[in-house]
């Protein structure tokens, strides 16, 4: 194990980012299981890239037999990029109808901030204040936390405003939130920068993905709205069903953005993503850029992602992250009541979790705590991670099939691991 640390830091450089205290070398996946190199098996209840399971066979199968046949980028006319855009957009309401096709998601959300300055022309973007949206130059700036002390002065067209927080900010309606977009987009527009567009994920899935009541972000897309910027929903966590309840989660916000971007989970680990706009924006997009991604939209990248849809629709994944999340947050519930540590339980389908805290009555994090119990869980062979402004709440989003017997162990085994970990260190 040492030596695959020391390597990595001589070949890849310094502060390559690694999970857990004691870092785990894969080497095999299969559904929601992983295997490290001494063979044993852990839970996997973090990644949500292996939407359909590690090494899903359907995906796999697709990706194989397309790469044994042909595999090109778009200047040739394929029918496999027309073909999963067709079905990708039937999955939106009009006029979300026209799709670029990319490699990851922060190259989507660069496109998406671009598509933007061409639609509105200006420059000014607002984003919450502790989300994470890509590493492309212009979308690490949208990244509070990823902001560098040296760069291209690019933040000067960004304003933060403060993300929603259901347990600490009373804002049952989602007016506080759009107050804050307000006051954001006046600051732009009066600095002469003016105003282009608002991204959020619209679950706020890194912000500790907050309760949040039906069409809780309607306020703030009608300021974006009558301010004549653009609503940007970035669902390269919350989509393809993992909400439960909706495809896509601006769908369960009740609110219909002007450009979604998607990326991770869309090929099951194979390096896909993508934007979907209405044809006005895609127009003006395409006369006032030139853009070609070599491999965005190749016959391979089409197959697995065709794959990916095939499965979730054949398979019922969705309704399985409906019920299983309402089941995650009863069992949660349960051990909130005897554990004081829990100060509150929430869930959006298959992403659920625990945020725990020092003392119910101040709220005060209890992030070391939280980092003990994701240590200590990895130590019993069940694989998720923190999240959230204090990164004190659990993150447990794993693969779609994720089923009622992993939940029970995963259950099981955290009762287990907080009934024997202290909350002071």
């Amino acid at each position: 194990m040492r030596n695959l640390v020391d390597r990595r830091r001589e070949l890849l450089g310094p502060n390559v980012s690694t999970f857990y205290e004691e870092p785990i070398h894969i080497v095999r996946g299969e559904g929601v299981w992983l295997w490290d190199n001494e063979g044993r098996r852990y839970l996997d209840c973090y990644n949500n890239v292996p939407h359909v399971g590690h090494c899903n066979p359907r995906v796999v199968d697709a990706l194989c037999a397309q790469a044994r046949t042909l595999n090109t980028h778009t200047r040739y006319l394929h029918e496999g990029i027309l073909d999963y855009v067709e079905r990708l957009t039937a999955t939106f309401e009009d006029p979300l109808s026209t799709a670029i096709m990319t490699c990851t998601g922060s190259e989507a959300n660069d496109i998406a901030l671009r598509m933007a300055e061409a639609m509105t022309g200006n420059r000014g973007i607002v984003a919450t204040d502790a989300t994470y949206h890509g590493n492309t130059t212009l979308v690490s700036h949208l990244s509070k936390s990823n902001v560098p002390e040296v760069g291209f002065g690019l933040g000067g067209y960004l304003r933060h405003v403060e993300a929603p927080d259901s347990y600490r900010i009373e804002d049952p309606d989602g007016t506080r939130f759009a107050s804050h977009v307000a006051r954001a987009v006046e600051d732009l527009q009066s600095s002469g920068i003016g105003f282009a567009a608002m991204i959020v994920c619209p679950i706020f899935l890194n912000e500790g993905f907050p309760a949040q009541s039906e069409g809780w972000l309607r306020p703030a897309a009608d300021v974006v709205r009558k301010a004549g910027g653009l609503l940007i929903s970035d669902e390269v966590q919350s989509g393809f069903g993992r909400c439960g309840s909706h495809f896509w989660g601006h769908q369960k916000q009740g609110v219909r953005p002007d450009i979604v971007t998607m990326g991770k989970p869309m090929g099951n680990g194979h390096p896909v993503a993508g934007v979907v706009t209405t044809p006005e924006i895609m127009e003006r997009f395409r006369t006032s850029f030139r853009y070609f991604n070599t491999f965005g939209g190749n016959p391979v990248s089409c197959a697995a992602a065709m794959a990916v849809l095939d499965e979730l629709e054949q398979e019922n994944l969705q309704d399985n992250a409906a019920k299983i999340g309402r089941m995650a947050h009863e069992r949660l519930s349960a051990m909130a009541e005897k554990y004081d540590v829990i100060g509150d339980v929430r869930q959006s389908g298959m992403v659920f979790g625990a945020e725990f805290v020092l003392d119910r009555a101040t709220k005060e994090p209890a992030s070391d705590y939280a980092d003990r119990v994701v240590n200590a869980m990895r130590d019993r062979g069940i694989l998720l991670s923190k999240l959230g402004r204090y990164k004190n709440t659990l993150k447990i989003r794993p693969p779609m099939p994720f089923g009622e017997d992993h939940l029970d162990l995963l259950i099981d085994t955290l009762d287990a691991v907080m009934a024997e970990t202290p909350i002071a260190a």
